[in-house]
């Protein structure tokens, strides 16, 4: 297997202070082109690196420090505000958006920081992190209440402004919007239809924004029905995906990244992402409509509302029982919870799928009809013999008894990592389905794989095919048709095998089947949403491979998902 050339700086540094190679290539992939002159000035920024500790972030500064004849102190002001960026972006990485002041300094409290007021001060100084000043909620006092004083908080700047930027655009959007069609021409839409399909297309029609609630199939076959009328009227109809891969359901959508234009800036850290559209160059579209918005995050959503010109219309839609974004925030659930548009509630068509998906929405694992073999629960007995039932159902018995093929069979399974978790399923699948040396960076032409942070313009959850592979990088076919992207070998982190995947990452494309893959070991990671976001996923086939017992039923049943603390939803209501 053939590895990417590094930096020679780089691979100085770290072997100096005596860190494996893989580091440098993860920091080269998280820093940017600067990455071995920003470590040479402030060592503790290796904590930016995905999966780097405090501890092993200590043990470089010191090896570089000592290098450079400095002496390392536990005081160091570059040590603090490290740790508080640290603190705060492993919180963004279960989804929050912010943190109270102290929350942080219990937890710099527990990482040994001498001072942590100094240490906050110090990254407030950066302007990296910021303060964040909430006013209490006026609505909500009772007439002989007292005003409470403002709540505090901090927050990593890129989310917490992406979050204030989110909110305005969409309270702009609402103020500005004016009715799309006459009042006859929607009463003309809207009949014979449902009710709530009703509603969704009046609300599409008069309000600057509203939401969809229901389940992905309902959403997305309301969001075609509304896009085709108003294109009928004469309305310009935007309809995103979060990804390519999504949308080529949509007849005649695209990916939310190719709507706003979306490119990775030569030598910029590793997920940043630019966008053409925006403020300046505004979408042209009368109504945009997204049916998987339960997928954006907070920078994205943003992204969003800005290049939405005053006087457009906005549909967002997701499943509220499902995973919230991989990235921070919860945008649909707080736009919804805001009270500041209108949600309407569709009513879930019928069919086994529907029904498996809607008992776990209920709370509960549910024993359907399924006489199309639409929904198969195979019980394993450990989590070896469950990678072995999922390959088998991959490759041999979805495609000979549904003739679903193997390119539209998608695994899922809680865990990255694990006896049983994508990385092991990913494996055992390239066995079976691509075998090979893995050219450059354990990838071969022919290897299915998906996007974990965006590159070179392509959304995280995006699934392509290598095409070829070289010691350079990877070419990728991310569409039917589209020109493959060109992959360059230090960004190969940002790629996975795609066989197999978490759901939250394999969300934003439905396939047609779904083998969900729930061993015992990710008990402890089971939910509701979880099951529901998996089970939603597929769109003719469903195959549960779980030896997890009873801790599932119980998940279901008990386990909502974690709360994640945002600020979208009061900043609405401002």
């Amino acid at each position: 297997m053939s590895e990417p050339v590094l930096d020679p700086a780089l691979a100085e540094l770290f072997a100096t202070a005596g860190v494996p190679e893989g580091y440098a290539r993860r920091a080269a992939d998280r820093l940017g082109a600067r990455a071995a002159e920003l470590l040479r000035e402030d060592p503790w920024r290796l904590l930016r690196v995905p999966g780097v500790r405090p501890e092993q972030a200590d043990h470089f500064a010191r090896r570089v420090l000592e290098r450079l004849g400095e002496q390392p102190r536990p005081d160091d002001p570059r040590r603090g505000r490290a740790l508080v960026v640290h603190v705060l972006t492993e919180a963004a990485r279960r989804g929050h958006t912010a943190m109270t002041p102290q929350a942080v300094r219990s937890a710099l409290g527990a990482l040994r920081v001498p001072d942590p007021d100094r240490a906050i001060e110090a990254a407030l100084d950066e302007a990296e992190v910021v303060p964040l000043l909430e006013e209490p909620d006026l609505d909500a006092l009772e007439e002989d209440e007292d005003l409470p004083e403002p709540e505090e908080s901090l927050g990593l700047a890129r989310y917490a402004l992406a979050e204030e930027a989110a909110a305005e655009g969409l309270r702009r959007l609402t103020a500005t919007a004016g009715p799309l069609l006459p009042d006859e021409t929607v009463r003309s839409l809207r009949s014979g239809l449902p009710e709530d399909r009703a509603l969704a297309v009046t609300a599409a029609a008069r309000t600057g924004v509203s939401v969809l609630h229901g389940a992905p199939g309902d959403v997305e076959r309301t969001a075609v029905l509304i896009a085709r009328a108003f294109a009928g009227q004469g309305v310009d109809v935007a309809v995103a995906s979060a990804t390519m891969t999504a949308a080529r359901y949509l007849g005649g959508g695209t990916g939310l990244y190719g709507l706003l234009e979306a490119a990775c800036p030569p030598g910029a850290p590793g997920g940043a992402v630019a966008f053409g559209r925006g403020e300046q160059r505004p979408l042209e579209a009368g109504l945009v409509v997204v049916p998987d918005a339960q997928a954006l995050d907070v920078e994205t959503a943003a992204a969003l509302v800005e290049a939405c010109a005053d006087g457009t219309h906005l549909v967002l839609g997701g499943d509220p029982a499902a995973l919230p974004s991989v990235g921070p925030g919860r945008v649909l659930a707080d736009l919804a919870g805001s009270e500041t548009v209108p949600v309407i509630d569709l009513e879930p068509e019928g069919g086994p799928l529907a029904e498996f998906a809607a008992a776990a929405r209920r709370g509960e694992l549910a024993t359907v009809d399924a006489p199309g073999r639409e929904v198969v629960v195979v019980p394993a007995g450990s989590e070896q013999e469950a990678v072995h039932r999922a390959v088998q159902l991959v490759t041999d018995s979805i495609p000979r008894a549904l003739g679903i093929p193997v390119e539209d069979v998608q695994v899922v399974t809680p865990l990255a990592g694990g006896q049983a978790g994508a990385a092991a399923l990913n494996a055992a699948l390239k066995e079976r389905l691509n075998p090979g040396p893995g050219v450059c960076g354990g990838f071969d032409p022919g290897d299915r794989v998906i996007v974990a942070v965006p590159v070179e313009g392509v959304a995280a959850g995006e699934i392509g095919t290598v095409v070829d592979a070289s010691p350079a990088g990877l070419r990728v076919a991310f569409a039917a048709g589209a020109e493959p992207v060109a992959i360059p070998a230090a960004a190969l982190p940002r790629l996975r095998h795609g066989w197999a995947a978490v759901p939250g990452l394999a969300r934003a494309a439905r396939p047609p089947a779904v083998v969900a893959v729930l061993p015992q070991e990710a008990a402890g990671s089971l939910s509701r949403p979880l099951a529901v976001t998996a089970f939603g996923l597929a769109r003719r086939h469903l195959s549960v491979v779980h030896n997890a017992g009873a801790a599932l039923a119980r998940a279901v049943r008990e386990q909502t998902g974690a709360p994640r603390e945002t600020r979208l939803a009061r900043l609405l209501r401002q």
